[in-house]
């Protein structure tokens, strides 16, 4: 963990963040995004570029600026969110290099939120890139060989589905799964809590010494890192469960119980959290929601506890 007042990186300059490895971090900063999106580039001479970032022709021009004289020959996404795809395809096109991802934006869906997508009145699709198409789809375990430097590919869904997590060593690129200034957003069904809390799992069995995010400066003490995540969504699901003990209730009445305190702008994605943890709820029967599984919906404690 870090103070976030204390991460004030240059905006436009790709700085070292471990061996082998740069960050140069994006003009978008936002609630959301924080100080902005990072894009790492692993290697030198010959390198990847992780998470080239949003659409943006000042990060473009400030990316190839910084990679003056060196040869890009992969580019990696994590996933596909406005913040961190838009600009691999233009990146793509003007290096050469192929665009490597788990697939499009609705690949590694559970059968759930499929379901849930093609049925249910959910909302969901923030800041979702759909345009997003991979030249190499990359299985989990996946390895990238390049010069002087080998990525492994780790499928990560809960995020989004088609989330990645790459491992170079002990250091793991966690995109928006695990970041140390703040929780992620799980907004169904292009996020799955359940999934979520099993990559949580996946990516603590790697042992990582270090986690490089999407946003957010270097996590140093990873696994305490992902315990706190987990806990902290393990408080959330006991927090809704006492707020359904007292009374049937709506993601909004939920929200507004146990969200005392947030930043107006944060409410809309703090209500697709609590929905999360509900769908959650509703799928091990500890739940039900009426009349049917949607934002509007209101949900109560199921008999079968």
């Amino acid at each position: 963990m870090f103070d976030p007042a204390a991460f004030d990186p240059p905006q436009g300059v790709m700085m070292p963040v471990a061996p082998g490895v740069r960050r140069l971090l994006a003009p978008n900063p936002s609630p959301m995004t924080y100080r902005g999106t990072n894009t790492y580039v692993v290697g030198q001479g010959h390198v990847a570029v992780i998470d080239p970032g949003p659409g943006d022709a000042r990060h473009l021009a400030a990316l190839e600026a910084g990679l003056t004289g060196e040869l890009i020959t992969h580019i990696l996404v994590t996933h596909a969110h406005v913040d961190h795809s838009p600009l691999a395809r233009v990146l793509a096109q003007r290096c050469g290099a192929p665009v490597l991802g788990f697939g499009p934006a609705k690949a590694g869906r559970s059968p759930l939120m499929q379901r849930l997508a093609a049925t249910g009145d959910l909302g969901g699709g923030e800041g979702v890139d759909s345009a997003f198409a991979p030249d190499v789809c990359l299985v989990d375990g996946a390895v990238i060989d390049g010069a002087g430097w080998r990525l492994t590919a780790h499928h990560t869904p809960g995020h989004m589905s088609n989330h990645l997590c790459f491992a170079l060593g002990e250091t793991v690129f966690s995109g928006d799964h695990v970041m140390g200034w703040s929780t992620s957003l799980v907004s169904p069904p292009d996020g799955d809590l359940g999934a979520f809390m099993a990559s949580c799992a996946t990516l603590r069995a790697l042992g990582p010494a270090r986690l490089l995010p999407g946003h957010g400066a270097p996590v140093d003490d990873a696994l305490t890192c992902i315990d706190a995540l987990v806990a902290h969504r393990a408080g959330r699901t006991r927090q809704i469960v006492a707020a359904l003990d007292a009374a049937p209730q709506t993601v909004a009445q939920i929200t507004a119980r146990i969200y005392t305190d947030l930043n107006p702008g944060l409410i809309p994605a703090a209500r697709r959290n609590v929905l999360a943890h509900l769908i959650d709820l509703v799928s091990k029967n500890q739940a039900l929601a009426l009349p049917e599984l949607s934002l509007a919906a209101q949900f109560k404690r199921s008999s079968d506890l």
